[in-house]
Parts: structure tokens; sequence; C-alpha cells
């Protein structure tokens, strides 16, 4: 079955579904709601009190109002409920209303109550179809313009009515830990009958996302022949002692784990974390540098074009010397260049290529893949890594992430992985210390980075969105720049950044701020990984509470990183408690560690990994607060069937195997994300 078979669904609604990432039955299906509006229980008048949404019972009486204000089309009608109480119903622009509702008729509608006077104004309420929504628990779904909350839960009823939904574990799972069907789940999680079923609903899908993604991670990891070797050469050493500067104690302890790693007849999967700053990547080119000395190519990944033209040009500084070809293979390149880069590389005249997802592709074939890093790890995930690990036989495999990890989220999301933590920082770096204001301070905040500007130093000034959202009431880049540089910067070089931009014209900005032409860089979160320019000592964070304490840590790692005292202020208009001791966490700590774990307490593992802020997140229905327990049986069932049968031939695991099989297909069919 196809999305365009179900009913309502025709081509330009197929459009608008494709818009919201939904191209498969399977992906509708597990196209979640995000909230619920409970309907179920008819309120009378004489009930309402407050102010709010409502479902209702009410006989029309009469249209006491049908005219046209200016623009605007006003029709009112009065309605009485069972009790004889009567109200107001008010639609707006809505010049079909007077020929649906009908004089004397009992309508059942949900929506928004109001006091006018002593009287209560329904504004604009929905009024049940044939779909009978209205009395239930209904779905509220994330949109897009061309497509209603109501088209997608219609279109949704139609395709759970068509027929059943296959299952997905085997039953000695399901009755071990008392599971509802998945079928049952998929239709409780969007058209809950209770909210004891929504629950269930909720605990059964979370189950699935965590235990095949255990899975997938496990056999990743499973003992093969062919994992590679290699010596731990002398010329390494020498390597070492070349950098300009002295590794730390730390750098050194996570060093000796992945020697032994690569040394080991066993494939090397080990996450590297550690704070912004903490030197990674350094290790990461150690490693590089053994293997590509061992005879081996190492593919180095990042998350975006800016990080990945860093990593080439200090890994061609560091590798000057010794003779290793190195080659940058990003997105932005012309057709010509990378058909050039791929024939290097499938000939093996490169050793090391650095790259953003271009290396996944399936033109890029690798001539000896020993090693490959991935740099932010959170933005790729295990079916990424997967994706060109199959680029040959099982080579090496580094993770690295500048968002430690609490060790609960450790356990159950990198099962797969083996960590290792830097937790030491280089010396000769200055302070950063961080102040949480309001943004009537703009002008005392404002004039303090002038005076740092005109000390030479530089800044960064950040905002979450790119355009106005009516909304959201957040400062967008453009207008923050226009008010700013008419307002306080108007003899300052200022430029802005943001991730909309063209490849080529963010290169060009970043340079004129590394070359210290542009003073003051505005810009969206794109800068939250892989800028290094030690002179800029300034950060403002506009709307600090949109953002995860651990994304607002990342963010502040841009600066502290020469010898100057840093400053980074985090401006927010709003106030409550939440926000107030997430800001006095930020304030009083540089702890990557620290401030992690306490944005995993606070707020839960997706703005720990920014995925609320970037949209890549990995589970739809996983809480690792709430599902804790769930995902610590799942971890359970894992290692115990794969212990029992590696490899899923048992008829008990028919379904298991089954699944899986599908999952690594939709991988390899995967588009990868920009």
């Amino acid at each position: 079955m196809e999305l365009i078979d179900i009913k309502g669904v025709g081509e330009k609604k197929l459009r608008y579904l494709n818009k919201l990432g939904i191209y498969t039955i399977k992906n509708f299906l597990e196209y979640y709601p995000y909230s619920y509006i409970d309907t179920t229980k008819f309120k009378k008048i004489s009930e309402i009190t407050n102010e709010g949404s409502y479902s209702y019972k009410l006989k029309i009486i009469s249209v006491l109002e049908n005219k046209k204000l200016k623009n605007i089309r006003i029709t009112k009608f009065l309605a009485i409920d069972e009790e004889q109480n009567s109200c107001t119903i008010v639609y707006y622009n809505n010049y079909f209303i007077t020929k649906t509702i009908k004089e004397n008729e009992i309508y059942e509608m949900y929506g928004k109550a109001k006091f006018v006077g002593k009287t209560v104004e329904i504004q604009a309420p929905t009024l049940q179809s044939k779909s009978k929504f209205i009395g239930n628990i209904l779905p509220q779904y994330h949109l897009t313009d061309g497509i209603s909350n109501l088209d997608l839960m219609k279109f949704m009823k139609n395709l759970l009515d068509k027929g059943s939904i296959e299952e997905t574990l085997p039953s000695y799972i399901i009755d071990k830990l008392n599971l509802i069907s998945y079928e049952e789940a998929i239709k409780n999680i969007h058209f809950p009958k209770s909210n004891e079923l929504l629950f269930k609903a909720k605990k059964r899908l979370a189950f699935d996302e965590i235990f095949y993604f255990q899975l997938l991670a496990m056999f990743m990891k499973k003992d093969n022949e062919k994992y590679l070797s290699f010596e731990l050469l002398d010329e390494t050493f020498e390597f070492i002692k070349s950098l300009p500067f002295e590794l730390t104690d730390s750098q050194k302890k996570v060093l000796d784990d992945i020697f032994l790693d690569l040394k080991s007849k066993k494939q090397m999967n080990r996450l590297i974390q550690g704070d912004v700053g903490c030197g990674k990547t350094v290790i990461a080119l150690i490693a590089s540098f053994n293997v590509i000395k061992n005879g081996y190519q190492v593919a180095f990944m990042a998350p975006t074009e800016i990080l990945a033209k860093q990593h080439f040009e200090s890994s061609k500084k560091l590798f000057s010397k010794f003779g290793i070809r190195i080659k940058l293979l990003v997105g932005s390149l012309k057709a010509k260049e990378k058909l050039k880069i791929n024939q290097e590389i499938e000939n093996g005249e490169v050793d090391l290529v650095i790259g953003t997802h271009s290396l996944f592709q399936e033109k890029v074939i690798y001539s000896n893949l020993g090693l490959i890093i991935t740099d932010e790890q959170h933005r790729f995930g295990v079916k990424q890594r997967l994706l060109l690990s199959k680029k040959s036989d099982n080579p090496d495999i580094m993770v690295m992430s500048a968002t430690p990890i609490p060790r609960t989220v450790g356990l159950v999301m990198f099962c797969d992985l083996d960590i290792s933590s830097i937790k030491e920082m280089p010396t000769g770096r200055g302070k950063i210390e961080t102040y949480f204001v309001s943004e009537n301070y703009e002008k005392r905040y404002m004039d303090f980075l002038k005076k740092e500007i005109l000390k030479g130093r530089q800044a960064y000034i950040v905002c979450p969105l790119i355009d106005e959202s009516d909304n959201l009431e957040l400062q967008s880049v453009s207008n923050l720049y226009k008010k700013l540089k008419s307002k306080y910067l108007q003899n300052i070089e200022v430029a802005f950044i943001h991730g909309k931009m063209k490849p080529s014209e963010k290169d060009e900005i970043m340079k004129l701020f590394e070359t210290g032409k542009v003073k003051i860089l505005i810009s969206t979160t794109v800068i939250e990984v892989g800028i290094n320019v030690p002179n800029a000592n300034i950060m403002v964070i506009y709307n600090a509470e949109r953002f995860g304490l651990s994304q607002l840590h990342q963010l502040r790692g841009r600066i502290g990183r020469g010898q100057y005292d840093s400053y980074c202020i985090l401006v927010s208009n709003k106030s409550g408690e939440l926000l107030r001791r997430r800001m006095e966490i930020m304030c009083s700590s540089t702890d990557g560690f620290y401030i992690s774990e306490q944005d995993f307490l606070l707020r839960g593992y997706g703005d720990v990994f920014g995925y609320r802020q970037s949209g890549e997140q990995n589970f739809k229905m996983v809480n690792f607060q709430n599902d804790f327990e769930v995902l610590k049986f799942s971890k359970m069932f894992v290692e115990k069937i794969l212990k029992e049968d590696k490899n899923l031939q048992k008829a008990k695991n028919k379904i298991i195997n089954q699944n899986l099989k599908t999952i690594v297909k939709s991988i390899n069919s995967d588009i990868i994300m920009n």
C-alpha cells in the first residue's frame, strides 16, 4: 500500500506529506503526535468558570449577527445547552458557516470559551464531522503550510481502518514485559481510547525504538575475523614529539586506550568525549597518522563544511613534514573536483580524506579504508556510521563528542561504544565569566562589548532564528544585525552568517572574521562547532531560554580559546524558576560534564544533544528520564538474545531478524542528512 492509496490523499496532499518527511506508510504510522487534546468531557455553560478550550453540546437558537466590518465578516449565533443556559458562538471570515449551522439543531463542538461581560462566548469552534472526532482524545501533529491537523487525523483514521498492522516483536518478549501489541500501540498513540492505553502505547513504542537501536548497534560490534590490527610505529611517537604543544595527562591516557584498540584484533568502536577545546582533534590525528603509516586510508567526517575545512587546514599544518596526502571532500565542491578526488581515493592516492556526509556517497570508493573518525557523534548516530563502515571490511571506528554524555545516557544510547573521556584542559587559556541579564540592559552590555573591541578583541552575537516568526518572539539574524548596527555599532565592522547561506558566502565571511577584518559576527548556531578564533573573547546570546544548557556551553566554547579573559552574556526577557536554575548553572560552572548532567536532569536527553534545536532527534518516543527502566530491560534482552542466537536464526527470533533486515535496508536507501 502507498500513501496515495489512503482515502483523501491526492497528489497535492501527498506533496505536503512529503514536506513533513512522510514518504511511506511506515513513515506515516511513525509520525507520532507531539501532544493531545482531551475532548471527552462535555462542558455545560454553568460549569465554565475559567476561560479555556472545552467540548460542548449546544442547540442553535438563532443567528444574532452576520455582517462585515471593514475587512472582517463577523457571524454570531445564540445557543443553549441542556440546562437552557445560553451562550454566543462567533466566527470570523467564515462565509459558509450559516449554510453549515442550522437553527434548532444540536451540535457537538470544541473551541475556546471567553467571557464577554457576563456572557460566555465560544470562538470559532470546530464542529463534529462525519469522522466523529469530538468526544475523544485528539492527536496534535506538527504541520506545514497546506495541510491541517484535521487532514492528518482523517488520513490516519482512514489508514488505520483499512487493515491490520504486522507485529514487530516475538511473543516471548511481549509476554515477559506485559506489553500491548504493536497494532494496539499504533492505534492508541494516534487515537487513544483512554489515558491508560496512551501510556501503554508510549511504553511499547519506546521499547521498540530502543530495542532495535541497540540491536543494530550491537550487531555493528560483533566479533569478526576480518577486523584490522595496526602495528604501533616509532614514527608515530616522532610525530607526537613534533607537535607544537605538550599533550595533557588526560590526552595521554585516552591515547593509550586508542593504541590498545588499534593493536588488538577486535574492531575499535570508541567514543572520545571531552569539553570544547580539550584537544580531541589532535588525538584523532595521532591515531590517523599511525593507521596511515601502516598503509591504510582514514576518513574523517565532520557535521558541517566549516568544521571539515578547519580540520583540513589544521591537519595539513601538522602533517606537512610527514608526506601524508590529504583531500577535502564536501558538498559545495564542483562536480569535476569531486570526480577527481573520488578517483584519487579509489586509486589509493589519498591517505586522509576529510569531509561531511559526502564521505557516505555511493560514488566514494575507498582503496584501503582502515579508520573512520566522526566528529560531533550525536549528529550522525548509528545509522550514518553503519553506512560509512560498509565502505570497507570492518574498519576501526572512532567518534568524538564535545557534549559530555551523562553515564545513564551513555550506557544505553552508546551501547556499541567504549567511552574515553578527556577531562583536562590545555594550559595558557584565559578564564570565561558568564552573566545572565534582561534585554533591558542592552545598552550596558553593548557598551562593554565595544570597549573590548577597541582593545583589539572580537565578538560573537548569537540568536536562534534566521527569520522573524509570528509565533515565537525571538530575534532574527537579519533584524538583529540591522538594529544593533544602526543603534550601537555604526563604526564597527559587523557581518552576519546563518545556515541557509551558500557555503561560499559563509566561507568568505568566516575568513574575514578569522583575519580580524570583521570585528563582530552575528550568527545562528552555525558557529556552535568548529570555529576557532582565539582573538574572540565576547559572546552575547539572545533568547538564551531557547537553548539547552549543553548547547549554550557549546556556543560559549567558541570564546576563551586564546590568552584573554572572556565574557559570555546570556540574554532573556523570560522569567521563571526553571529558567533561573538553568542560568545559575551556566553562570556558576564551565565544566561541560557537570553542565551536561544538569541539562539531562532538568530537560532530558533531547536538549543535552541539541536535537530539539537541530531537528535531528534519534528517537521519537524514548524519554531517557521516564523510560530508563524500559531501556535497561531492552539492553538486557538484546544481550541475552545475541548470546543465545548471535545470527538470529532461531524460529522464535524470526520477527526480530526480519525487522532488523528491514531497518538495514531502509538505512541503505536513506537520504543522508545535509
